[in-house]
């Protein structure tokens, strides 16, 4: 069961980022994570089986103000994409030259 955690981190700086995305990555059973809200100021993880508590833990020891928002359920995304027509490129057929000779008329140097 893929699980969606939501962490809200006070961060000031795109190193700060890096880093809370650094540690978010390193715990066992993540798939995906990056950085939502208005102020990029939560960090959004998926994955399987991820201990919210020692996510949590983690990120304290390091960025210090850190509120757990949100553990739920990751729900999937169906996006229909909508088939747009193909368009094909109209590519003429090759034009071969051929040599027409006239089946009448021999070689104009004949020996008699």
């Amino acid at each position: 069961m893929k699980q969606k955690i939501v962490i809200k981190v006070s961060m000031n700086t795109d190193k700060c980022r890096s880093k809370a995305l650094k540690i978010a990555v390193g715990v066992p059973g993540v798939e995906s994570a990056g950085l939502t809200g208005e102020d990029r100021n939560q960090v959004e993880v998926v994955g399987n089986a991820i201990d919210s508590v020692c996510l949590t833990r983690r990120l304290r020891k390091k960025l210090a103000c850190v509120e757990l928002v949100s553990v739920g359920e990751a729900k999937k995304e169906d996006k229909k994409e909508k088939e747009e027509p193909k368009v094909m490129g109209f590519v003429p057929p090759p034009y071969y030259c051929y040599e027409a000779r006239d089946p009448y008329y021999g070689p104009p140097c004949s020996i008699l």
